[in-house]
């Protein structure tokens, strides 16, 4: 018996063929999705979904997590002559072993996985003491002691693994493996994860936590798609959603800039803290009460006071009335009046330096909130800029401001949701927040026909009444009822009209806990 390490798959270059195993997304790249890994009981079921660039998707279903490791050692080595093999049970010191000798490790009886162990050309297989090993024919089987890894025979002298091909030189022998490992953290205990995550470190590979199950989370996970183009993603937990989902999500995390604070999902990785109001209108809010440099100053104090309250980082973030109400038709005889978007670059701009999040929020009158968002899709497109609506202030014909509280269809909210989403995919834009203001049901009366799952907007409903403790609570338990799937809520202080103005720990406190909070 020979003493060759396991190979694990070459990092691909524009000369070299794509290794056998490997499965291509976009130009490149892989994705491996397995859910279900957390199952291991009989009549659980696991879905393994593979895609590639054509758009072709198969689907294998199993009654357990042993197809995720067959996976995950069919991305991450094109050979081993030793291999750590057991039963679901025995999970964690499959995972053990593997990761101390470097090499794939595999779950599952030994029916299952003869067609693997062909593959690799595993000539032995260690396997915890107790395990039926009379049915891997051909190979010689030693025996572990899942108690403490200590072995009953003669281990090949095994070093860990080579990112390079024999003969691919060595430049290439000293690359990184092509593969990354994506856990969601609520599956990291699950015995496939265990197993996997071993089996791709042990290739030399990476092993990336992606909260939510989102490969746009975070800065790591960004990180890991950006640096890894071109290389082979294996994400394990049922939270990954389908291929379709997930080439999307992982095509985004390869190309779009991230957000303030890191990642390209705006919830739920961080909180952000915002003042309110419009340029140099100190009667409309705070934001407006000092020049540009001290609105700076201003959130980013903002923003300090929550840390302290806050589970997730808080970032800092304007929410500018961009087109305002207004008593007057004006020219074109909307009660609106449009702040020229110039006017605001010097503003979108500085955020964009200071890392702080800007929120363009319409009060248009007369005007359908889609033709008003349509006039400001430059800064629209700038990655830190996102958009609210605020149905107070849509009128219908032969209404005024301050006559009548103004009210919005979800019909024109879905509107206007759609086109920013394609907007945002279209300029590869990460999420966007997208705020609805409510204190009343009134203002939008069939709220539950809002859709609120384009994956590229994070919907957040805004409770914006003021008043005492007790009438602020009672608006936000009133609209966080039945909220739309996918929604979220988003709170306001006001520093004149509340009695008296929430602490950022008595806001913190509401539950739940808003994402977004401004103040007036």
């Amino acid at each position: 018996m020979t003493s060759d390490r396991p190979t694990a798959h070459p990092q691909p270059t524009p000369t070299r063929t794509t290794p056998a195993g490997r499965f291509a997304i976009g130009a490149a790249a892989a994705v491996l999705v397995a859910s279900g890994l957390a199952a291991c009981e009989s009549g659980d079921t696991a879905t393994v979904v593979t895609a590639d660039g054509g758009g072709d998707t198969a689907t294998i279903g199993t009654d357990d997590a042993v197809q995720a490791t067959i996976l995950a050692s069919r991305a991450a080595y094109e050979s081993a002559e030793l291999v750590v093999a057991g039963p679901v049970d025995d999970a964690q010191a499959v995972a053990g072993m593997s990761a101390d000798l470097g090499v794939p490790g595999l779950l599952g009886e030994p029916d299952e996985l003869g067609d693997e162990l062909d593959r690799l050309g595993a000539e032995t297989v260690l396997v915890p003491a107790g395990t039926a090993a009379d049915a891997r024919e051909g190979r010689e089987v030693l025996e572990f002691d899942p108690a403490d890894l200590s072995v009953d025979g003669d281990v090949p002298d095994v070093e860990g693994t080579t990112a390079g091909d024999e003969d691919a030189g060595e430049e290439d022998t000293a690359a990184e493996a092509a593969v990354t490992l994506l856990l969601d953290p609520a599956d990291a205990d699950g015995p496939a994860v265990q197993v996997a995550r071993a089996s791709v470190e042990a290739a030399g590979g990476q092993v990336v936590e992606a909260p939510g199950a989102d490969p746009r989370a975070t800065a790591d996970t960004v990180a890991a798609a950006q640096d890894g183009d071109g290389d082979t993603v294996v994400a394990l937990g049922e939270a990954f959603g389908d291929a379709e989902v997930l080439d999307a999500r992982m095509a985004t995390a390869r190309t779009a800039p991230e957000l303030p604070g890191g990642g390209q999902v705006a919830f739920p990785g961080r909180r952000m803290i915002a003042a309110y109001g419009s340029p140099g209108v100190p009667s409309l809010g705070i934001l407006g009460e000092q020049d540009l440099d001290g609105a700076v100053d201003r959130v980013q104090e903002l923003a300090a006071s929550y840390e302290e309250s806050s589970d997730e980082p808080v970032i800092p973030a304007m929410e500018i009335i961009t087109t305002v109400a207004s008593g007057q038709p004006g020219a074109d005889g909307d009660y609106s009046s449009e702040i020229d978007p110039e006017t605001l670059r010097p503003w979108i701009d500085r955020a964009a330096e200071e890392g702080i999040y800007v929120v363009l929020d319409l009060q248009p009158g007369t005007t359908h909130f889609l033709e008003q968002a349509k006039l400001y899709e430059d800064l629209l497109k700038e990655p830190h800029v996102g958009l609210a609506l605020d149905p107070e202030w849509r009128l219908e014909d032969g209404q005024r401001h301050l006559a009548q509280i103004g009210s919005v269809s979800a019909e024109e909210v879905n509107e206007v949701s759609t086109w920013l989403a394609d907007v945002t995919a279209e300029n590869d834009l990460p999420q966007k927040v997208f705020i609805l203001h409510q204190f009343s049901h009134s203002m939008i009366s069939d709220r539950e026909d809002i859709d609120a799952s384009r994956d590229e907007l994070a919907v957040l409903f805004h409770a914006d009444g003021h008043g005492t403790p007790d009438l602020k609570l009672g608006t936000w338990n009133n609209l966080k009822e039945d909220l739309p799937d996918g929604a979220r809520m988003a709170w306001k202080n006001f520093y004149d009209e509340d009695t008296p103005t929430f602490t950022p720990e008595q806001t913190m406190e509401v539950d739940p806990a808003p994402w977004f909070v401004s103040y007036q």
